[in-house]
C-alpha cells in the first residue's frame, strides 16, 4: 500500500509532461455577417516560405476538413511553385479569380506571425526507490540499501519555443473575413506530429464557432 502514492504521482507526472503542447487561444466570428452563407467548397492555404512545410500543412488541413465533411482544395493544387517570380507579390485579383473560378467561395488561410523564445533553470531532483521493510537492518544494512537506490538529478537549463499562429477564413465573394483564430504551439518535436494536431484542433474550433455555415 506504501508503493501507491509513488505510483500515483509518477502516473500524474507523465499525464502533465503529456499534455498538448498546442492550442487555440482565442476565436472571433464577424458579428457583422448578418445573413449566413452556406459555403460548399473552402481554398487552404498555408502561406509559408518552405515548400515542404506548406505541402504537408495544406495535407493536414484538408484531411482534417475531410473528416468533417468540407469540400477542399489546396493552393498547392491550383498553383504551381513557380507560379511567383523573385518572390514579388502576385496580383490578388489573379489569385481570387482562380479561386472563385474552381468553385471554393471560402479561402481559409494559415500563417506563423511571431514566435518567442525562452530560457529557463529546471531544478534538480534526488528519488528514491519505493518503500520496503528494513527494520531488522543495522545501520549497515540500511546504508548498504538506500545509498545505491538513492540517486540525484542535476539541474539544467531549457529554452522553450513558442510559436504563434494565425488562421483566417475570408468570403471568396464579398472578401470579408468571416472567422479568425490564434493559436500557439510549445517545444513542437518535428513538423508533421505539430502539423497533424494543429489540422485537427483548427478544424474543430472553426467546425464548432461556424457550424451551419458549411452545408
Amino acid at each position: 500500500m506504501k508503493k501507491l502514492p509513488f505510483l500515483l504521482s509518477s502516473m500524474l507526472f507523465l499525464l502533465v509532461a503529456c499534455g498538448p503542447s498546442q492550442r487555440v487561444t482565442s476565436s472571433w466570428l464577424n458579428p457583422e455577417v448578418k445573413q449566413k452563407p452556406n459555403y460548399k467548397k473552402i481554398f487552404i492555404a498555408a502561406m509559408v516560405q518552405n515548400p515542404s512545410y506548406k505541402g504537408i500543412i495544406e495535407q493536414d488541413l484538408a484531411k482534417a476538413a475531410q473528416s468533417m465533411g468540407i469540400e477542399y482544395l489546396k493552393s498547392s493544387e491550383l498553383f504551381q511553385p513557380n507560379f511567383t517570380s523573385n518572390n514579388a507579390p502576385v496580383d490578388k485579383n489573379i489569385i481570387l479569380d482562380r479561386v472563385r473560378k474552381a468553385g471554393c467561395d471560402a479561402i481559409f488561410t494559415v500563417a506563423l506571425v511571431d514566435q518567442n523564445s525562452e530560457t529557463r533553470y529546471v531544478p534538480g531532483t534526488t528519488s528514491y526507490s519505493p518503500y520496503v521493510g528494513y527494520g531488522g537492518y543495522g545501520f549497515g544494512g540500511y546504508y548498504g540499501y538506500m545509498y545505491p537506490a538513492m540517486y540525484s538529478n542535476p539541474g539544467y537549463y531549457t529554452t522553450d519555443k513558442t510559436y504563434f499562429m494565425q488562421a483566417n477564413v475570408f468570403d471568396a465573394t464579398t472578401e470579408g473575413m468571416v472567422w479568425a483564430a490564434q493559436s500557439e504551439a510549445t517545444n513542437p518535436s518535428k513538423i508533421s506530429s505539430f502539423s497533424r494536431e494543429y489540422a485537427e484542433i483548427l478544424m474543430a474550433r472553426m467546425k464548432r464557432d461556424m457550424n451551419d455555415r458549411f452545408k
